[in-house]
């Protein structure tokens, strides 16, 4: 199953896409702000994005150049037919196609379609793992849920993406910096100690002894990682 990311300020907009892309199979994300978009990718698998040029807080073409730092996720503009400067400049910062409003749905759907099928077959789409498990420790990245010794524990957002990248790599070291960076999506500057929080609290949540953890730990001077144990879990 694809995942698509509708981002528009315009909620009924959003809605009526919601409903000819979920018809087709695709499961639907929704923003209404650039940087809500921005919020979205960084903590889920997104395949395709629907962007909407002209939003409060963060336009289209901001996001796009920002997304584009890190990802070549497709993007398709959703443009009103006055915007054509904008138009061009979205596809010049990496924006893959656009959609003039009012829009047909057939045509979205093809257009999706083509961008999802381009995606693939140059290999921008790589399956990635989405079954983790670290001694009692065991992550479902398609359901987004945690469980320890077969009892589900309740994440955030960040700490969820924290153990994802820990338990990905396990063994890997990450400084605090690398964490930030890759879960934050922003610069590491003078990041340790808010890392250092949320690690603590997610030992708090994973571990039976959290000043004395089994699998996450912290190796001094260089960082975190999520060390595999062959224990017997929790209790």
């Amino acid at each position: 199953m694809y995942n698509i990311l509708i981002c528009d300020d315009e909620r009924d907009i959003v809605s009526a896409l919601r409903i000819y892309l979920s018809a087709e199979g695709y499961r639907i994300f929704e923003a209404h702000t650039g940087k809500e978009a921005l919020d979205i990718v960084a903590g889920h698998e997104i395949h395709l994005i629907l962007m909407d040029i002209m939003m409060p807080e963060m336009d289209g073409i901001s996001a796009t150049a920002k997304l584009r730092e890190a990802s070549n996720v497709p993007v398709i503009l959703l443009t009103a037919k006055s915007e054509d400067s904008d138009k061009i400049l979205g596809l010049n910062i990496g924006a893959d196609d656009y959609i003039t409003k009012p829009f047909n749905p057939a045509e979205v759907v093809a257009r999706v379609r083509s961008q999802l099928r381009r995606y693939t077959n140059l290999g921008g789409m790589v399956k990635r793992e989405a079954h983790f498990t670290i001694g009692a420790v065991e992550m479902d990245d398609d359901e987004k849920t945690v469980c320890v010794d077969g009892e589900p524990v309740s994440l955030t957002p960040l700490e969820y993406n924290i153990l994802k990248l820990l338990m990905e790599s396990p063994g890997r070291v990450f400084s605090s910096a690398e964490i930030y960076e890759k879960v934050w999506k922003d610069v590491a500057l003078g990041s340790e100690g808010t890392v250092a929080v949320h690690i603590r609290h997610l030992r708090e949540k994973i571990e039976i002894d959290p000043a004395n953890p089994r699998y996450l730990k912290v190796v001094w001077g260089q960082g975190y990682k999520m060390e595999k144990d062959k224990g017997v879990g929790r209790i």
